[in-house]
C-alpha cells in the first residue's frame, strides 16, 4: 500500500489536553503537506484552524469528549458550534452508561439528535470498544447503522484501551453498507495502519504515521 493512500485516511490528531495553537497550528501544517483526510483537534481550536488552513484541509474535533456523559443537549449544542466554527467533522462519544443500562433507544435517539445538530457535515459515533462486551459493541453496531451518522469509531484513546483488529473486523461484519469504520487510539507503525486498512476501516485517528513518514524521510 502507498504511503500516500494511508495518509489519504489518517485524521491526523492532537487532543492532548496541553495542545496549544503553536502545536494545532504544526499538525495543521502536517496534515496539509502530507494530504491526510483531516486534523482531529480540540474545540476551541477549531474556529481559528479552520481560518489558518482557509479550505485546504478538512478541521475534524470531538464532542462530548472523552467521557460521552453530557447530556444530549449538551453535546447538540457543541456539535452545533464545531460546525459554525468550521468543521467539517464531528466525532462524538456515546453514553457508555447507557450502553451498560442497555438504554438503546435513547442511544439511538441521541446520535439521531446529534447528527441533526451536525447541519450535514460528517458524523463518527465513538463507542469505546474497551469499555464493551462483544455483543454490546454488535448492538452498537445496528445502533449507528440505524442512526444515519456516517462513521463508528472504536475509540477515544483515553479510555485506557485503543483500536484492535478483532474490534475493526467485528464492525466490518456487522455495519451497514452506510456506515464507515474508523480505527483511533494505539496505531503505531505504518503496518499498524495498512492492517486496519485491510481489516475494513476507512480513516485512522492518530498522530504517529505523519511521524512515522517524517522520521522516513530523515
Amino acid at each position: 500500500m502507498e504511503l500516500k493512500d494511508i495518509l489519504s485516511k489518517c485524521d491526523h490528531t492532537l487532543l492532548a489536553q496541553t495542545a496549544t495553537w503553536d502545536e494545532i497550528r504544526a499538525i495543521c501544517d502536517d496534515g496539509m503537506k502530507y494530504e491526510c483526510a483531516s486534523v482531529c483537534i480540540p474545540a476551541s481550536y477549531v474556529k481559528q484552524a479552520a481560518e489558518y488552513v482557509d479550505g485546504k484541509l478538512a478541521i475534524c474535533t470531538v464532542i462530548g469528549f472523552p467521557n460521552g456523559y453530557d447530556t444530549t443537549a449538551a453535546k447538540c449544542f457543541m456539535a452545533s458550534d464545531a460546525v459554525d466554527n468550521g468543521a467539517e467533522e464531528v466525532d462524538m462519544v456515546i453514553n457508555i452508561g447507557w450502553v451498560k443500562d442497555r438504554k438503546w433507544d435513547d442511544l439511538l435517539s441521541e446520535i439521531k439528535a446529534i447528527k441533526a445538530a451536525c447541519k450535514g457535515k460528517l458524523l463518527k459515533v465513538i463507542i469505546e470498544t474497551c469499555f464493551l462486551t462483544d455483543e454490546e459493541k454488535i448492538k452498537m453496531c445496528e445502533i449507528v447503522t440505524a442512526s444515519g451518522a456516517e462513521y463508528i469509531k472504536t475509540s477515544t484513546g483515553f479510555g485506557g484501551g485503543g483500536a484492535t483488529r478483532e474490534d475493526v473486523a467485528l464492525f466490518a461484519k456487522h455495519v451497514g453498507p452506510n456506515v464507515k469504520i474508523k480505527a483511533a487510539g494505539g496505531i503505531a507503525s505504518i503496518q499498524d495502519a495498512e492492517d486496519f486498512i485491510n481489516l475494513g476501516a476507512s480513516r485512522l485517528g492518530t498522530s504517529r504515521i505523519v511521524k512515522a513518514v517524517k522520521a522516513m524521510e530523515g
